[in-house]
């Protein structure tokens, strides 16, 4: 058990974190036949996936005709595969569990000694690196993860193989040929080593890029959060830290493995403390958190006497229909594109909620109850604008001609602790169902 503050959905929430209850309720939710479904039924994915990869493997065919083999280079290679199998053997269980939970942008534990590898050896022999690693990974960490597909793993060592090129360029381009040459050129030095790790941190995201349009997540899924970022600089600064100790003191690599195993556990600890709060069909606040949330705010507004806040309950009209002719895979993507509707009708710092089903709530802090209405109508009006594309018998379909119907209470009107505050809101959004949905009523009307 652990207690930390986490930031999900635009709020901070600290809560216990049950690992094995995380582990059980993910597990269930990611492996999936619908994952696998998702990939066959995008032909433009696995299209790009496979000019990625014809693209890498071209480059390293080339590359390796223009490279001589050093004794130095072998030992260099061995070295850093060594390290790499021996952290990844290490933090095996680790790395199986974050994958299971991984419902963020996943870090590449992996550019520690890729990176090395762009400072020290031939690009060639970068490639051969990757591979191995990967194959380590698919085979020692993967293989009982249905959720990772072989042609996943290829096309992400595929990734890297080019994002190591790109870095390498960089090096290639202003004359510094590695690590050992970086010690002699002095500020030259650094700033090739430093414009190869931008590079390295850039292509890896724009290589990957076209995957934004095809599988349509949010950018903040797609890219991370400031967290996750540094998380991946980090990794880069501890390759760069591998490659100067090769460089100078190989003994002294060996120290990186400790930082990095608790690098490795530090992402998996942050992992489950976002999906113990967050609802994993759209990356909204679960019911739970949403209430910690809600109870914390009742509080500070229990401090102040002219505080107010309001509560949308919100619900989808018709959603069975969608299910029923599209299918629950499509259904799901409906959900998470109102979810993101709803967000992004709201203020950065109110806090959205599924509470199961076809219903989300909404927490509006330090608000009037007339300003909560114009919300209400707001976030009404996103979800009619509304188009989503989404898979249907083998085809897509957009679904258009969405609407909610949606309750408001607020704070002290409608009552003075969550639970009655839900309760008016609901009881609100059934009159506006009643009153033939795609409408605002609130606590006011109803009274």
């Amino acid at each position: 058990m652990s207690m930390d503050d986490v930031t999900v959905g635009g709020g901070a929430v600290a809560l216990p974190v049950d690992t094995a209850a995380v582990v059980r309720a993910t597990t269930r939710a990611m492996i999936s036949p619908h994952r696998w479904t998702l990939w066959t039924q995008r032909p433009r994915l696995i299209a790009y996936c496979l000019l990625v990869e014809v693209v890498a493997i071209a480059a390293t065919v080339f590359l390796v005709g223009r490279t001589h083999l050093q004794l130095t280079d072998a030992v260099v290679l061995a070295g850093l595969a060594g390290m790499g199998i021996a952290q990844a053997e290490l933090g095996r269980q680790v790395e199986r569990l974050r994958r299971l939970v991984n419902a963020t942008p996943h870090i590449n534990m992996t550019s520690v000694w890729t990176f090395a590898a762009v400072l020290l050896l031939p690009p060639a022999l970068v490639a051969l690196l990757v591979a191995v690693l990967y194959t380590h990974l698919a085979v020692r960490s993967w293989y009982r993860l249905r959720r990772v597909p072989a042609f996943r793993t290829i096309f992400n060592a595929s990734l890297v193989i080019l994002t190591c090129y790109s870095a390498a360029s960089v090096l290639a381009y202003a004359g510094v040929t590695g690590m050992h040459a970086a010690l002699t050129a002095q500020w030259q030095g650094v700033a090739a080593i430093g414009g190869a790790a931008i590079v390295y941190f850039v292509v890896g995201a724009l290589v990957a890029l076209p995957g934004l349009t095809i599988t349509q997540p949010s950018v903040k899924e797609f890219f991370g959060g400031w967290a996750d970022n540094l998380l991946e600089i980090a990794t880069l600064c501890l390759g760069m830290l591998t490659a100067l100790a090769l460089a100078t003191l190989p003994a002294l690599a060996l120290i990186v493995v400790p930082p990095m195993l608790l690098l490795h556990r530090g992402v998996l600890a942050k992992q489950l403390e976002i999906a113990a709060t967050t609802d994993d069909k759209t990356g909204l606040f679960n019911t739970t958190a949403w209430r910690h949330i809600a109870t914390q705010e009742l509080a500070r507004a229990q401090r102040h006497a002219q505080a107010s806040f309001g509560i949308l309950m919100i619900d989808l009209d018709h959603f069975k229909q969608v299910n029923d002719t599209h299918g629950h895979l499509a259904g799901d993507q409906v959900l998470k594109g109102v979810a993101t509707a709803i967000s992004n009708a709201v203020r950065v710092y109110d806090s959205v909620g599924r509470f199961g089903g076809e219903e989300f709530v909404v927490l509006l802090p330090d608000i009037p109850e007339t300003t909560v209405l114009a919300v209400a109508e707001r976030v009404r009006e996103s979800v009619a604008d509304l188009a989503v594309t989404v898979l249907s018998d083998d085809d897509t379909a957009v679904i258009n001609n969405l609407s909610v119907s949606i309750g408001v209470a607020t704070y002290p009107h409608a009552g003075t602790g969550v639970d009655r505050l839900l309760q008016a809101a609901d009881k609100a959004m059934y009159s506006a169902k009643t009153a033939g949905r795609n409408q605002v009523v609130s606590v006011t009307a109803t009274a």
